[in-house]
């Protein structure tokens, strides 16, 4: 059996939300009107950055209005664009995340990214870095390549999870043998099937629910990178200041 390393890539290996760069490129090829981003997304985007306001809040309002603006345009544009943001700010990731990734390669384990990101994105940040496969948010389109507004999420933890479970039938990998590397509460479940997890400057809310299980807790390695210092941390032996 086969032994992976999954990857969620926002907040993970890139150091932002790679939808977050898209959605500029759409002000910028005008392809939007600018005050949406102004008037709806950069508030809750303000509120996170100043942490008085959660980021999965600030999430939810970006990907609506990134569903929105999708409906109408065309699929090629979109490929355009985030070759464009992979191009420009693809290089702006963790350092640590980066190394594993280069790890993980140079073990020949199978390296594979689980991201809420749009698959146009993910699948452009997969093949910058090598990466064996790849899983994202489809954002549908119809038979001329338009998209339609429909999603098929890749953020929550239940998509995750099946999509891990159905990568080890299809690669036949040794989950208790793998790793799992995220930030957020949708990664939770990668963390609960893999026997390596890592929690990468994880959330708040991700951390309650990793002391909350001993399971977890006693498998799980978090790492905060700021500036150039990584520091590993043991959460059995944490304290969180409020």
């Amino acid at each position: 059996m086969k032994t992976a390393a999954f990857f969620d890539i926002d907040g993970t290996l890139y150091r932002e939300g790679l939808i977050t760069e898209v959605f500029k490129k759409f002000v910028t090829y005008e392809l939007v009107d600018e005050r949406l981003w102004h008037d709806e997304v950069k508030p809750s985007f303000m509120k996170y950055d100043r942490r008085q306001g959660e980021y999965d809040d600030y999430l939810i309002k970006m990907v609506d209005i990134y569903r929105q603006t999708l409906i109408g345009l065309s699929n090629e544009h979109v490929l355009h664009i985030a070759d464009k943001v992979i191009q420009q700010k693809g290089e702006r990731v963790y350092t640590f995340t980066r190394n594993a990734i280069l790890h993980h390669q140079k073990q020949q384990h199978l390296v594979i990214a689980i991201s809420g990101s749009p698959l146009e994105l993910v699948e452009a940040m997969a093949s910058k870095y090598r990466f064996d496969d790849c899983r994202g948010t489809i954002y549908m389109t119809d038979q001329h390549g338009i998209y339609t507004g429909e999603v098929i999420p890749m953020w929550d933890r239940d998509s995750k999870k099946k999509a891990i479970l159905e990568l080890a039938l299809d690669y036949d990998i040794n989950l208790d043998e793998s790793y799992a590397y995220g930030d957020t509460t949708g990664d939770f479940t990668m963390f609960e099937l893999v026997g390596h997890p890592f929690a990468i400057n994880p959330t708040r809310e991700l951390l309650d629910k990793i002391i909350a299980c001993e399971k977890v807790k006693k498998k799980i390695t978090l790492i905060v990178e700021r500036k150039n210092v990584i520091y590993r941390m043991n959460p059995e032996n944490m304290m969180l200041v409020e």
